[in-house]
């Protein structure tokens, strides 16, 4: 064979690549009636500057799909671009002294050429990128649409405050231990004018539209479901009482979902915040409640309701009347009880809800049982909370209901005798959109003292960025202390008056990109109905599950509010949804001192050691990230083996939604297997054979490669097809996870497949010579060495 026959990917796919952009092959075709039509999507990345193997694996999968959808006759629509605002391009300022959008361009450009590398079908006519004036004029034409409809407000909030990055976050973007997604650090309570989205009036919708999304994993809809979180219950009013007992004009308003256990209420409890503790508060505890306030205003909302740590508060003096059987009871504050959830005040049932038992006993307060299960006595459950079903006791003239039927009598007692209703309460709170930093897009609204909050015109948007910002990363946004930007005369009265300073989450920009991709180039309109109405909802969305409470709910927002706004007809934006695994690489870790050590540091895989202390490493696969050093360049492995081999390996080591483990001799089997292909291919080729022509259907390709017969084959076809029928490729799975695959006869039975994976090196390296306790066997698919 000669040499300029030989499988050099590196020339071949450069060739290709080129190839196809000058023929514009990516190109999206234009829609005409009667066409079929598929909308291909990744979720756009964060220009960061470099590929990992995660993007690799998220737009190799989507463009698979393009790709088959292009060959089953549909014009698609598989576009790219780039969710480019946010902090690590100011951080990038602070740090280096650089323009944040230069830094910004600089990426793109330089993960825009790595993204060719891989040979993806990508329309890069449609290109946007979020912090550029020509996308962001749009993201403040749309916040306007919502200003417009009522949807958009500025209210004091306490806020979750980043102390590292001087910023709001959205209570999404804290984690379970109370820190920063981004910075890491522990956020703190802050009292600040905000921005504020009503997603809150959409929670019905959004929960009630999880139904049609049968195209979405499970998982996420539950997630979703759990976030908006709807629970019915009822308010109850409890008349606060003066210091002689007797009633006043103040109400305190609790949510419950439990109106069947009030007569077992024994105390009240307010947020630390909520706005009656400063009235209320007596004398005599003043000193106390100051001093616990400003110790919950350091806690995290996470600490606050985390269900392992023991419940705190103190009394603040005051008392109300039950209004079920008129007992005086304490009102107190606690922890647990947020501001910003349902009223900001909770009745205390000890004796039916476990965390108000174990706070009562805590502090002393009566445990009151007022449901017991039928046929038991109230005596029964005296050590804990009962918090199941039962009957009714100790309530007065509802005694002896069940507690469901009671749920709704004690209800209607209220709603008629005038200190309750019926209530349905969603978890789900308004999304802050407030940001105080300058890399992000500009709220276009000014504040004028005679005219209030006026908009920006549409006619002068983009309300655009300054460039001459000093940058110290300290003491809020930058744009609040360039005063040539922020003093501007109103456009109502024209009297002075200052822009809005704030700039916008980065979410909003990333709600309603996928729209912009219908009609990228229009310069009238963020889109127009035709054309969004056209190519959307998304048939098929590709993107990682931590984006399920994030992203995708807030998309489902703007586009119900989009659709209310007569912009588009559609109720939802992507019809399928894949949340594709993550890629795990090889991991060492030190047990004693809890550091990770480089792969390229570890002498002897066999037998891991620490190259300073001598001590044997943990091994095992986690998911890839610098601070682990367990990441693969993905820019090597083309260097090395070709855009056809990474995307071969990814496609094949596991399915696309379970997580992937990157094992080199594997990306070295796939090699070898493309090389086998080539050689075969240029075998017959020399031959003067000619491969299958097919209609361009990948089905007529799979016809024309059956129906050759035997007559008219030649060895090379032969060898050929027994290369795609007769070798398939068996994971090996040991303690429960994919150590490796393994090439085996297709026609192999149980047995020989057994004998294949106990003699295979990927048995002999993760069972270390002991023999497995169990083996399952499943034909075509894996076999389970169960140690």
């Amino acid at each position: 064979m000669s040499e300029s026959s030989r499988y050099q990917p590196q020339a071949i796919e450069s060739g290709w690549q080129r190839a196809w952009s000058e023929a514009g092959l990516h190109g999206t075709p234009e829609l005409q009636p009667g066409d079929k039509a598929f909308y291909a999507l990744s979720m756009f990345p964060y220009p960061s500057g470099n590929l990992h193997m995660g993007h690799v694996r998220n737009y190799v999968i989507t463009d698979v799909v393009a790709r088959v959808q292009r060959l089953r006759g549909h014009k698609v629509l598989h576009p790219m671009g780039w969710d480019a605002f946010g902090l690590p391009a100011e951080n990038a300022a602070i740090e280096r002294g650089v323009d944040p959008g230069a830094w910004t361009d600089q990426n793109i450009a330089s993960m825009r050429g790595q993204l060719d590398q891989l040979g993806l079908s990508i329309d890069w006519d449609r290109e946007v990128a979020t912090c550029h004036a020509d996308y962001y004029r749009w993201t403040q034409w749309l916040f306007l649409q919502f200003l417009d409809s009522g949807l958009a407000y500025q209210k004091d909030a306490t806020v979750n405050w980043d102390p590292i990055d001087q910023t709001v976050l959205a209570n999404e973007q804290v984690d379970g231990e109370g820190r920063s997604w981004r910075s890491g650090a522990l956020v703190e309570k802050r009292k600040l004018r905000q921005w504020f989205l009503k997603i809150t009036d959409y929670a019905q919708q959004l929960l009630d539209d999880l139904g049609k999304l049968d195209g979405w994993p499970e998982r996420v809809r539950t997630m979703q479901a759990n976030w908006i979180g709807r629970s019915t219950g009822a308010e109850l009013q409890f008349t606060v009482v003066d210091g002689s007992g007797n009633d006043t004009a103040e109400r305190i308003t609790v949510f419950t979902t439990r109106p069947d256990t009030i007569f077992g209420a024994s105390y009240v409890v307010l947020a630390p915040e909520h706005p009656l503790v400063a009235r209320l508060t007596t004398a005599d505890h003043q000193i106390a409640v100051e001093a616990f306030t400003d110790l919950v205003s350091r806690q995290s909302e996470q600490e606050r309701i985390a269900e392992d740590k023991p419940k705190r508060g103190v009394p603040i003096g005051a008392r109300v009347r039950n209004p079920a059987n008129g007992e005086l009871i304490p009102i107190w504050i606690a922890d647990y009880v947020l501001a910003e959830y349902g009223t900001g005040a909770v009745m205390g049932v000890p004796a039916h809800d476990q965390r108000d038992f174990l706070f009562a006993r805590q502090y002393e307060l009566p445990v009151q049982q007022v449901i017991i299960p039928e046929g038991s006595d109230e005596h029964a459950f005296e050590g804990g909370a009962w918090t199941e079903a039962g009957v009714l006791i100790h309530s007065g003239r509802f005694d002896g209901l069940p507690s469901g039927e009671a749920k709704q009598a004690i209800t209607a007692a209220a709603e008629a005798e005038g200190w309750g209703r019926e209530k349905v309460q969603f978890r789900l709170r308004d999304w802050l959109i407030s940001r105080q930093r300058y890399w992000g897009c500009p709220i276009p609204v000014i504040h004028c003292d005679s005219c209030g909050v006026v908009p920006v015109p549409a006619d002068q948007l983009p309300v655009e960025l300054p460039r001459d910002v000093a940058f110290s990363g300290k003491g809020g946004s930058p744009l609040a202390q360039l005063e040539s930007w922020v003093n501007v005369s109103c456009p109502c009265c024209g009297k002075p008056a200052r822009r809005e300073t704030d700039t916008m989450d980065t979410f909003m920009c990333s709600s309603w990109y996928y729209l912009r991709y219908s009609d990228a180039s229009n310069i009238d309109l963020p889109f127009g109905k035709e054309a969004v109405n056209s190519w959307l909802p998304v048939d098929q969305y590709v993107g990682g599950i931590e984006h399920a409470i994030l992203h995708l709910l807030y998309s489902r927002f703007f586009t119900k509010v989009l659709r209310d706004r007569g912009l588009l007809s559609f109720d939802e934006p992507f019809t399928r949804l894949l949340t594709q695994g993550m890629v795990q690489g090889i991991t060492y870790k030190n047990p004693h001192t809890g550091k990770y050590i480089a792969p390229a540091d570890v002498a002897d895989p066999t037998d891991p050691r620490d190259p300073l202390s001598g001590e044997v490493l943990e091994t095992f696969y986690e998911k890839m990230s610098k601070s682990k050093y367990n990441g693969v360049d993905p820019a090597s492995v083309i260097e090395r083996y070709g855009a056809d081999t990474a995307r071969m390996f990814i496609l094949f080591k596991a399915p696309p939604e379970k997580d992937l483990e990157w094992d080199d001799a594997d990306v070295e089997g796939q090699y070898r297997f493309l090389q086998r292909i080539w050689r075969l291919v240029d075998a017959a080729a020399e031959r003067g054979l000619s491969l299958a022509e097919g209609s361009g259907q990948p089905e007529a390709v799979a016809e024309a490669l059956a129906a050759g017969g035997a007559a008219g084959l030649s060895e090379a076809e032969r060898e050929l097809r027994r290369a795609v029928h007769t070798a398939i490729t068996e994971m090996i799975q040991i303690k429960g996870k994919v150590r490796g695959n393994l090439e085996v006869p297709a026609d192999a039975d149980r047995a020989t497949l057994e004998k294949l994976a106990l003699e295979s090196e990927i048995a002999g390296k993760w069972l270390e010579g002991k023999p497995p306790s169990r083996v399952i066997v499943v034909p075509g698919k894996l076999v389970n060495l169960v140690p």
